[in-house]
């Protein structure tokens, strides 16, 4: 086979995204370098040549077919309303690991309270066309402008309403802007090209990836836990334990002693530690996870 045609091109998402989407192909086992000075980036697979865009325009260039497969929020997906295959949702963002909400904000002194009180006002924001979609379904009209930046700003020197993309709320509430409701959620997509997702080479690179990806942010908000455990107190460490499947059991060395192994949610390590040692297991490791594979 040409070994031209066995490579896909990827787009990585330029700004917000790039610090931890770099990250998470880490853990995935691709190592990204960016060049300041370059939008084609390095990867250590010679069937992916990776280039960044911005994530707004992500979507465009894979129904184009100019990216066999992105990186995007579903967000510019239906900004753009783009035709593509939405290949895996990959919960991560910028600050968290969870979703990105848009919402509708005003100053804490406005008067408007749901959106009804939107008829006849002008909102500014960067989602432009979710916005009016959504302003449609509720029978609402107002003035729906493009921002070109320092949205939150807006709101407070004279536009009536913005709509503006939020992790937490904290900005928001730092500078005196309350939240009236959320226009939409979004995730980030791994998405690909139509033709592309139709090549049988292809697709299978693009799930691969997709896999690897996946199972890498899975492992974001896990760890391991191994310990020693006596077999007399293996029946009350076993009840504190939660697990993918069930913990892994070993025998040591010694006949009265076995190894016991499972993988956890890495917010509930604090609490049970200290139960397990109180129910008598020793030796207790707690070691990171790059990827978790169901």
């Amino acid at each position: 086979m040409d070994q031209i045609k066995n490579k896909i091109k990827l787009g990585l998402p330029k700004g917000s995204l790039q610090e931890s989407t770099v990250k998470m192909f880490r853990k995935a086992g691709f190592y990204v370098n960016i060049n300041d000075r370059s939008y084609f980036p390095s990867i250590d697979d010679n069937e992916i040549e990776c280039v960044l865009f911005r994530a707004q325009e992500m979507a465009r260039y894979v129904e184009d077919g100019i990216l066999d497969v992105g990186i995007t929020g579903n967000d510019w997906i239906l900004e753009n309303n783009s035709d593509v295959v939405r290949v895996a949702e990959l919960i991560y963002a910028k600050q968290s690991m969870r979703p990105v909400r848009w919402v509708l904000a005003v100053t804490e002194a406005s008067k408007i309270k749901s959106v009804k009180d939107l008829n006849g006002k002008s909102i500014a924001t960067e989602l432009v066309n979710v916005t009016k979609r959504y302003l449609k379904k509720h029978k609402v009209k107002a003035r729906v402008e493009f921002s070109w930046g320092a949205t939150e700003v807006k709101a407070i020197v004279g536009v009536d309403a913005i709509v503006e993309v939020t992790e937490t709320g904290s900005s928001l509430r730092a500078n005196k802007l309350r939240e009236v409701f959320t226009v939409c959620e979004s995730t980030t997509q791994l998405i690909a090209n139509r033709k592309s997702w139709a090549n049988p080479w292809k697709r299978n690179k693009i799930e691969n990836l997709a896999l690897l990806l996946k199972g890498a942010i899975l492992a974001e908000e896990k760890v391991g836990l191994k310990m020693n455990v006596a077999k007399k107190d293996l029946k009350d460490v076993l009840k504190l334990l939660p697990a993918l499947k069930k913990p892994t059991i070993s025998n040591l060395t010694d006949p009265n002693w076995v190894d016991v192994e499972t993988i956890i949610d890495e917010k509930v390590v604090k609490h049970l530690i200290p139960s397990l040692k109180r129910a008598g297991a020793e030796g207790i490791i707690e070691y990171p996870l790059n990827k978790v594979i169901y």
